[in-house]
């Protein structure tokens, strides 16, 4: 499956100067919204990424989705693996589970975005699930930005890798693109402004 030809043909790799949730820039951005507004395209990806996950005999009882971004890709892959499929939210900057979810202790959780770049949302919908009792068993994305190393891909772990290396992480694609603080920005100096398109911004 070729991930990147499937995000170009939805002008969802998207070139500019973008500010990333982490803060720092790149003149690339992945905008999965644009791909994943196709449901059969949606149901393609996740049905990839479960063949995966069972393929490498995990048990998984649970998918919960950091919201906003990972909540499509989430609920597909839930389909997917014929489980159920939940969601965290920040309530004041905080994330928990809210609308009546709840997760039973021993319950085998697999925490789901569409991106991965560091994974720190993806740590706090993991962190949420444990203070409940559920255990996580792994963490999946459509495509991994490159910082943190997904089994069978071909990048090396990153210092800034927030995800646990000793819980596999699955995603369908490899996108190393480079990014930079706002200090050493090259796109910056040359007087351009950055846009933030995620979830948290516009």
């Amino acid at each position: 499956m070729d991930v990147k030809h499937i995000y170009m043909d939805a002008d969802a790799l998207l070139e500019g100067h973008f500010k990333l949730s982490s803060g720092n820039h790149s003149q690339f951005y992945l905008q999965s919204a644009k791909v994943l507004e196709n449901p059969r395209t949606a149901e393609t990806l996740a049905e990839a990424l479960a063949i995966q996950i069972q393929e490498y005999g995990i048990t998984v009882d649970t998918v919960c989705a950091p919201a906003l971004g990972g909540l499509i890709a989430g609920y597909a892959l839930a389909s997917a693996l014929n489980v159920r499929s939940i969601f965290a939210e920040r309530v004041d900057g905080t994330m928990t589970l809210r609308r009546g979810f709840d997760v039973s202790k021993g319950e085998k959780v697999l925490i789901c975005e569409d991106i991965i770049t560091t994974g720190g949302s993806a740590m706090e919908a993991a962190a949420v699930i444990e203070r409940l009792g559920g255990k996580v068993v792994a963490f999946a994305a459509l495509a991994n930005r490159g910082f943190c190393q997904r089994e069978n891909g071909n990048t090396t772990r990153q210092h800034n890798c927030k995800l646990p290396d000793t819980t596999p992480f699955f995603a369908l694609a490899d996108f190393d693109f480079a990014m930079y603080t706002p200090e050493e920005c090259p796109l910056c100096r040359n007087g351009s402004i950055a846009v933030k398109p995620g979830s948290r911004g516009n």
